[in-house]
């Protein structure tokens, strides 16, 4: 059976959380679950997915350098514009579901937050870069901040942002509950449990919405 077989459209599906919030871990069980349905998935990331995103990615989660707020913003959305013209957009095109770590809502809250700056503001630039295109649901895995800091790994392994003090990951936790309060086509699942059950909540936040590509009974 083809993607084509299954899915009734073509979707864009986001996963957002802080750091350690199982992001990464979630996607590949939906990928490797959809697969057995016959569909096969666009695994991607943002910052990243294309080779100037990649590139760009390196910059932002290096330790060693100094960015302030703007230029860590510009980057991003630098980042986001390559990624939506080169990847999702073709991909939607093709009829294909796409499951994204990070996307838009990231910059709402970290760069919103997290650092600062007018949300407004963020939604005008965010729009720019991405031109209006939208996830059809975004997975916001909620967990405590210190769970994730935990699971994080200990300093020797974390990125710039990774390694920002406790209170900046707690502004970005907060912001993250704001929007999902807020925010269209945003599911919030609880990630502080343990994977099996985290996953089992996840396809069923999934499911519910779009029950010809996520069976609610699986395949």
């Amino acid at each position: 059976m083809s993607h084509d077989d299954r899915s009734a459209r073509p979707l864009f599906i986001v996963f957002e959380g802080i750091e350690g919030s199982g992001k990464s871990t979630q996607i590949r069980l939906v990928a490797e679950a959809l697969r057995r349905c016959g569909v096969e998935p666009v695994v991607t990331r943002e910052p990243g997915g294309t080779p100037a995103g990649e590139a760009i990615r390196a910059v932002v989660l290096d330790e060693r350098l100094q960015l302030d707020e703007i230029a860590e913003l510009m980057l991003m959305l630098a980042a986001r514009s390559a990624f939506v013209r080169q990847v999702v957009r073709p991909a939607l095109e093709a009829g294909r579901v796409v499951l994204a770590d990070r996307y838009q809502l990231s910059t709402f809250a970290y760069q919103g937050g997290g650092r600062g700056i007018e949300l407004d503001r963020l939604r005008a630039l965010n729009d720019l870069a991405t031109g209006g295109v939208s996830p059809d649901l975004c997975v916001l895995l909620d967990v405590d901040v210190e769970v994730g800091h935990r699971r994080a790994g200990g300093p020797e392994t974390r990125d710039r942002i990774e390694g920002e003090d406790l209170a900046f990951h707690r502004r970005v936790a907060d912001a993250y509950r704001r929007l999902a309060a807020n925010e269209p086509d945003v599911a919030l699942v609880d990630g502080n449990g343990e994977i099996q059950r985290v996953r089992t909540a996840v396809w069923k936040a999934l499911s519910s919405r779009f029950p010809e590509t996520f069976p609610p009974r699986g395949c």
